[in-house]
C-alpha cells in the first residue's frame, strides 16, 4: 500500500498551507530586503512571495539549481515582482 499523500485531499492541504507559510516568509523576507516603503496588507505579501517562489522555481529549474539556491531565487524572484509591480500601477 502506498502512503504518500501526494494527489489525496490531505495532501493538496498541506500542498496549500505550505505555500501559504513559505509564501508569507519569502514575501516578507523580500519586503525587509527592498529599501524604501512597500505599504501592502499580509494577504499581498503572501501573494508576493508565492509569485516570487513562482519565478524564482523557473529560474531555478531553468539552471538545474536546488536546494538553498532555490529559495535564495524565490527571494529574488519576489524582490523582482516587489520593484515591478509599482512600476506597472504608474505606467497604467
Amino acid at each position: 500500500m502506498d502512503t504518500t499523500t501526494v494527489g489525496t485531499t490531505q495532501g493538496i492541504i498541506i500542498t496549500l498551507v505550505l505555500m501559504i507559510v513559505m509564501g508569507g516568509l519569502i514575501g516578507a523576507l523580500a519586503r525587509a530586503l527592498m529599501p524604501g516603503p512597500n505599504p501592502m496588507s499580509i494577504g499581498m505579501t503572501i501573494l508576493l512571495g508565492i509569485g516570487g517562489s513562482f519565478v524564482g522555481g523557473l529560474i531555478a529549474r531553468l539552471l538545474h539549481i536546488t536546494g538553498i539556491g532555490g529559495f535564495v531565487l524565490a527571494v529574488l524572484g519576489a524582490l523582482l515582482l516587489l520593484w515591478v509591480v509599482p512600476k506597472l500601477r504608474r505606467a497604467g
